[in-house]
Parts: structure tokens; sequence; C-alpha cells
């Protein structure tokens, strides 16, 4: 009998429990919020940056979606989880590491040497980051993206997942997109850009 688990749902939910901060949700991210993340991306975007790869659903999505292998980096903190997307995208550029430190590790992999990305998902944990930390990582991912390119985040929580005072001070505007009901928690889709 097949099982209807997602790929890695126990990996993932062991990951949590060992570091609830760390792992941001309880699951995967369900198939419909990684079609809501993919709706926000440039029609024409073909390099795209996954920032903290989970199990790998959204990093699925993006590559039905025709996004090339080569052309998807993705970048997971956790080292488990980092394993488990190495073993199941054996062809697409996996990362250990932290976000804050994105423009060296993606130009010391050479993702950056044929330009710079078209967007970056996110699923980072960023709602729950302090301020400091937020800037950072949102310095880092915009460093690597085209000046027209998006940074597409979800989040649970009810706001936005980047404070006012940091979006400002990085000269980024904020758009919301599709609340996602069918996910476990509910997330809401955020878009960032250059203003």
């Amino acid at each position: 009998m097949k099982s209807h688990r997602k790929p890695g749902a126990w990996t993932f939910f062991r990951q949590w429990l060992k570091n609830p901060l760390r792992v941001a949700a309880v699951a995967p991210s369900s198939a419909e919020l990684a079609a809501a993340m993919i709706a926000e991306l440039p029609d024409d975007a073909r390099r795209v940056i996954e920032l903290g790869g989970g199990t790998g659903a959204i990093t699925r999505a993006l590559l039905d979606a025709g996004i090339r292998d080569e052309d998807l980096l993705v970048l997971e903190l956790n080292e488990e989880l980092h394993a488990h997307l190495h073993v199941r995208f054996p062809r697409v550029p996996v990362l250990l590491g932290d976000a804050r430190e994105l423009p060296r590790l993606a130009a010391e992999q050479g993702y950056l040497g044929a330009g710079k990305a078209d967007a970056i998902v996110s699923g980072l944990g960023l709602l729950a980051m302090p301020h400091p930390l937020q800037r950072d990582i949102l310095r880092a991912a915009f460093d690597c993206l085209h000046e027209r390119g998006v940074f597409v985040q979800f989040t649970y929580g009810p706001a936005a997942p980047v404070a006012d005072a940091v979006a400002r001070s990085l000269g980024l505007r904020v758009r919301r997109g599709d609340f996602v009901l069918r996910n476990v928690p509910p997330a809401t889709v955020y878009v960032y850009d250059k203003a």
C-alpha cells in the first residue's frame, strides 16, 4: 500500500522537535503553499535561489515549474535536512550554510558566475528572528538578486514576516500574496522587492 506522507515528513518533524526555533514549522510545506510561492515568481524567472530547503517540497515544485537543476540553488542550515535534500535532488546544487553568508557561498559554488538570481524563495522563520538578523539575511539575499528580482517569503503569523523598520532600512517594498489555508499551519505569502 502506498504511503500518502510527504517525502521527509518524519525527518522534518524530528528536526522541529530538536530545535523548534530553527525549524519554523512542524510539517513540510503543502503543494498549495508551494504553488502560491511559485505564482509570485516573475514570468521570465529562470534562475532561483531557495533559502531553507527543508525536505524539498518547494524545491520539487520549482523543478516541476521548469526551473532547471543548474539554475536552482538551495541553501539549508540544518545538517540532516541538507543531507536529505542532497540525496533527493542529486543534480541540484544544495549548500549547507547560513543565509547571511549567501553571497559568499553562492560565489564559491559558482552559481553567481552565470549571473544573479531572478528570484529568491524563502521558508526561513523570519518573523521569529531579531531585526538585525532579518536585516543581515535580506541584505545578503538582495546582493544575489537582479535589481528587478523578488524575494518571496511565507509566514505563519498574522503580520508581515519582515519588520517594517528593516524593510525601510533596506529600501524594500512589500506586497501581500495569497493566504494558503491548506497548509499546516496555514500560511501567507509576501513578496519583497526594491522600491
